[in-house]
């Protein structure tokens, strides 16, 4: 109903306006200010148009989320927009042609952003990733865009386009971030939810995504990404100078100790929430000794408990997280698929932002080429004083887990196999 509501209003707009509202008014759509609801509760959260963005995407909640990084290196939800289309149902795309919009975690940079797009305004997710790829994965020009129709797509209505346009242009321009990262999930990821697909033929899909979902929870900041043996890996070194690679065997991993506990202890709860949910869904008694098997996968499990070991046996070292970003989608892209915009300049460094004491440690250092180096700390939980702008409410979800570490951002490092 909601999407034949906003077709309706599409069309009634296109009739009174012929699509044509921005040139009578002498406004380039592609350099339409952030909104001043947005910039009000950015400015009171100490952001600039500059500070960088992240995205998430959720198809069964039709919700597209923009966040804001905060002084401290946290991010923040500013504004949310309903989807107005999506093509397919819930699940990765596999191939092209089968109109499915993709799942999974992709980068954007500027080449991908498109002011010139037939559909209002666009920007390429970069789909196939390395991950995509390696399972032998095909599509093209999956984008966000406007229009309110779609092939493949998250499309958005022409207004809603315009402002998240303008909010990833101002952060490529800004200069502290090359690419923002794209998550698109196909429900929010808490066990409730999966556990009312725990039968799906995709339930280990999107059991390995919630790893991704959940390192955001945590830490309110894009998860480090890496795929290697068909999977994805999340904030995660390689030892002894190994590297990542999608389509091989995964190298031996580590976590950052501090995390590693904090995630341990979420996936405790995750299991036994998500064995009450389905024991709920099935008429029967839950099981009091929920395995974590049953909400991350075996391997997550191993690396975290051989992170957490290497910890104990050498509790003054430190362990460092290094990120070689490398483009997501090799292949350049057509003329008119390019950014047509002024260069971007990269501004002097930030200052380090400010941390809250936390219990005596040794800090985990984050070395990558991407971010700043940064000094990664267990803050003590905070609370915000404004709320961000929606654009409609959203729905009632359990509240997430106090952020507990700090980590930092970064692409895809894997080549194509």
């Amino acid at each position: 109903m909601k999407r034949s509501r906003l077709l309706l209003a599409a069309v009634a707009l296109g009739v009174l306006t012929g699509c044509q509202a921005s040139s009578v008014l002498g406004i380039n759509k592609a350099e339409k200010p952030i909104p001043r609801d947005a910039l009000a509760y950015m400015k009171s959260e100490g952001m600039t148009q500059a500070s960088p963005i992240m995205m998430r995407i959720f198809k069964e909640e039709e919700v597209l989320e923009v966040w804001k990084q905060r002084p401290s290196g946290k991010y923040a939800l500013v504004k949310s927009y309903d989807i107005c289309a999506y093509s397919g149902k819930l699940g990765p795309k596999f191939k092209e042609g089968d109109r499915q919009a993709p799942e999974g975690f992709y980068f954007v940079d500027k080449r991908l952003m498109n002011p010139n797009s037939s559909y209002h305004l666009a920007f390429n997710l970069g789909f196939p990733n390395s991950y995509d790829r390696s399972h032998g994965r095909t599509g093209s020009f999956l984008m966000v865009h406007g229009d309110c129709t779609s092939a493949g797509c998250y499309a958005m209505t022409d207004d809603g386009v315009e402002e998240i346009y303008a909010f990833a242009r101002e952060a490529l321009r800004g200069g502290k971030q090359s690419a923002f990262q794209v998550q698109a999930f196909p429900f929010r990821m808490t066990p409730e939810n999966l556990a009312r697909y725990h039968d799906h033929t995709h339930f280990n899909y999107w059991k390995m995504l919630k790893q991704g979902y959940d390192h955001f929870e945590l830490t309110k900041q894009p998860p480090q990404v890496h795929a290697c043996g068909r999977n994805y890996v999340f904030n995660v070194s390689a030892t002894e100078g190994q590297k990542f690679r999608a389509g091989a065997q995964c190298p031996e991993m580590r976590m950052p100790s501090r995390l590693a506990s904090a995630y341990s202890e979420m996936a405790s709860n995750h299991a036994l929430a998500f064995e009450k949910a389905v024991a709920k869904l099935e008429g029967r008694p839950a099981a009091s000794n929920a395995l974590k098997q049953s909400i991350i996968p075996e391997e997550t499990i191993a690396v975290i408990e051989a992170s957490l070991k290497a910890a104990n046996a050498a509790p003054e070292a430190e362990l460092e997280l290094e990120v070689e970003p490398a483009p997501i989608a090799e292949a350049p892209l057509p003329a008119t698929q390019q950014l047509q915009s002024t260069p971007i300049t990269a501004p002097a460094p930030a200052p380090a932002p400010a941390t809250t004491p936390a219990p005596a440690a040794a800090p985990v250092t984050v070395e990558t080429t991407f971010v700043e180096t940064t000094s990664v700390t267990v803050p003590a939980p905070t609370t915000t004083s404004a709320a961000p702008v929606s654009v409609t409410p959203l729905p009632t979800a359990p509240a997430p887990a106090p952020a507990i570490v700090t980590t930092g951002q970064a692409q895809i490092t894997t080549t194509a196999q």
